[in-house]
């Protein structure tokens, strides 16, 4: 019942448009700052991983993410420079515009998550609990939005689909 009125109601999707547009100036926002006022991930990156989560019986919890820092995202900030303002942006334009709404949704919870292991909480929980009903909702949460050319311009010109797009769970 749930699963089908997030995919397939009327009313939800305009609700879903409303939460979309509000966490996509979030991050819109948040992008368009780092883009402007100049963005350096170095520091945030070395932090996180000299303090890495920790659990009640001091063992780190994510010792992946720490080796991951260590080894891929410290040795190539510049890129992670590059990616969070600009992703920031492109998730924030993605969600407020609803185009490619569910890759928005997804990409931004890949970023929520990423700073979560690093040790920062902020409003994550809360964009993480928005994302995942955008992600869930699928192609609903983009109607009242560009999603509802886009998508069926993918789906006929691109992957060659004939088929309508189905609000199906």
């Amino acid at each position: 019942m749930i699963v089908k009125a997030l995919r397939q109601n009327n009313i939800v999707a305009g609700i879903l448009a409303v939460v979309r547009i509000y966490l996509g100036y979030a991050w819109f926002i948040a992008g368009y700052h780092k883009i402007v006022d100049g963005f350096d991930a170095n520091g945030y990156l070395q932090n996180a991983a000299a303090n890495p989560v920790m659990g009640p019986d001091g063992v780190a919890v994510y010792p992946w993410y720490t080796t991951f820092l260590e080894a891929f995202a410290i040795p190539n900030v510049e890129l992670f420079n590059f990616l969070i303002p600009w992703g920031e942006a492109a998730v924030g334009l993605g969600l407020m515009l609803g185009c490619l709404t569910t890759a928005a949704a997804f990409f931004g919870l890949v970023m929520n998550f990423a700073f979560f292991f690093a040790g920062t909480v902020s409003h994550n929980p809360t964009d993480i609990i928005m994302g995942v009903f955008i992600a869930f909702a699928g192609y609903n949460a983009g109607r009242y939005g560009l999603d509802r050319w886009v998508i069926p311009f993918i789906r006929k010109n691109v992957l060659k689909l004939d088929t309508p797009v189905s609000n199906e769970a």
